[in-house]
């Protein structure tokens, strides 16, 4: 699990994610969130300039092991806490505080894990709102009736795209950054699933949204 320092909503919504997560990375501010979930992190990594001086020295009270590098830098933290998840063997990554905020912060979380997810490794990003997967195979979602799903191509074209359960059914298709048009799909039964071939897709899944 990667905390960063974007938005998180409801504090209470992450308690249960947090449970079921071997490693713990936070990018920079993202500390300051873990210190209300009442989670000492394995790491805290980045500039260290949006930590605050209480929790910071809070954590190396606790022995947490910190990694920090100069503000000017050639990556993001987000970037940073991916790139030492992968180091340490990570395959299966939530983020979380990585939407919102800003749309360029935003997209750049995004981008920040494509690298992984062609190597195959999972990659979602978690809000209350809003789950989004960086999907290069096969997805069941578990959600309810009536959630709303929408699918974009990262990769300029991802072909053999599928879409079971849900209102607007895809069988083999192909969709473009150029033609984003599989936006606003219903889930319309207990079990939704979506495939594709080859590519990268961006899944999106409102929880609990119509």
């Amino acid at each position: 699990m990667v905390l960063a320092n974007g938005e998180y909503g409801v504090m209470d919504a992450y308690k249960d994610l947090v449970k079921n997560v071997d490693l713990v990375i936070c990018a920079d501010g993202g500390a300051n969130y873990a210190y209300y979930l009442g989670i000492n992190p394995d790491y805290i990594i980045g500039d260290l300039d949006s930590i605050t001086a209480e929790i910071r020295e809070y954590y190396q009270l606790q022995g947490v092991k910190f990694k920090k590098y100069p503000r000017s830098k050639d990556f993001t933290d987000t970037q940073l806490a991916l790139s030492l998840a992968e180091e340490l063997g990570a395959d299966d990554i939530v983020l979380v505080g990585t939407l919102g905020k800003r749309l360029d912060f935003t997209m750049s979380n995004i981008y920040a894990g494509l690298d992984m997810a062609h190597s195959g490794k999972k990659i979602k990003h978690y809000s209350p709102d809003c789950t989004i997967y960086l999907l290069t195979g096969s997805l069941r979602l578990e959600g309810c009736k009536g959630d709303l799903v929408s699918v974009l191509a990262l990769s300029d074209q991802v072909q053999g795209v599928c879409e079971n359960g849900f209102v607007y059914p895809l069988q083999n298709a192909v969709i473009e950054k150029t033609n984003p048009y599989a936006v606003s799909n219903v889930i319309s039964d207990d079990r939704a699933e979506i495939n594709l071939s080859q590519g990268i897709l961006l899944v999106f899944h409102y929880h609990g949204n119509r």
